[in-house]
């Protein structure tokens, strides 16, 4: 079975959108929170004890995030959203492995939640060591240059001049691949229309998130 992607296409926006129609789409609702962070604005949240009792409840969030363990990248604050809002997993890379997988496959079916998004970013630690390694690094460290490599053979392929980034974008592309064909439960409700998967890209200096297109680097915006 062959999976299309769609990857995010990146619209002109207000920088705060009508809070109906935030909260009915969860993709402007990132593309809105990023905004405001990028620009220095963050939105008021409740964080105190009311908040803390409705979480106890029960968890609804509205998306996950799938990003690298990077200190420099914390999701909550890189999309301007609050205690129980994102489901988020992190790890060195943001590559997908099975526990990975499984953790998504749990938003999806058992908390349903219909979008996905799997940010690369920057500077990314985990490629530059898999994009620099002469060797296979020791220990478990192996297990993650093993699932970036194919990006970084991939760039080098590419005839870019920014090899770097270019693996960045292609250790996403290839993390959203990943994830869909090694779960049946992801590709039922991708192709139901119940799931969207998003690739992009975190710049720390700018503090934006930004597409990956298929086939292309997406020059930046400043």
């Amino acid at each position: 079975m062959k999976i299309k992607f769609i990857y995010l296409i990146f619209i002109s926006a207000m920088l705060m959108p009508s809070l109906a129609f935030a909260a009915a789409n969860p993709l402007e609702r990132l593309l809105a929170g990023n905004k405001r962070f990028a620009a220095g604005i963050p939105a008021r949240k409740e964080i105190g004890k009311k908040r803390r009792i409705e979480l106890a409840k029960g968890q609804h969030p509205f998306a996950i995030v799938l990003a690298c363990s990077d200190c420099r990248v914390p999701p909550e604050m890189v999309f301007d959203q609050g205690p129980g809002d994102l489901f988020v997993i992190q790890d060195a890379g943001n590559v997908a492995d099975s526990v990975v997988i499984g953790s998504i496959e749990y938003a999806v079916e058992h908390l349903h939640v219909p979008l996905l998004i799997v940010l690369g970013h920057s500077g990314c630690g985990a490629v530059k060591t898999t994009l620099e390694a002469r060797r296979r690094p020791a220990g478990n460290v192996g297990s993650i240059t093993d699932k970036i490599l194919p990006a970084v053979v991939e760039a080098r392929k590419s005839g870019k001049k920014d090899i770097f980034n270019e693996a960045v974008q292609d250790n996403v592309k290839n993390a959203c691949s990943e994830i869909v064909r090694r779960s049946s439960i992801i590709q039922k409700l991708v192709a139901e229309g119940k799931l969207r998967i998003v690739a992009a890209e975190y710049y720390a200096d700018t503090g934006k998130v930004e597409p990956v297109l298929s086939g292309s680097r997406v020059p930046r915006k400043k």
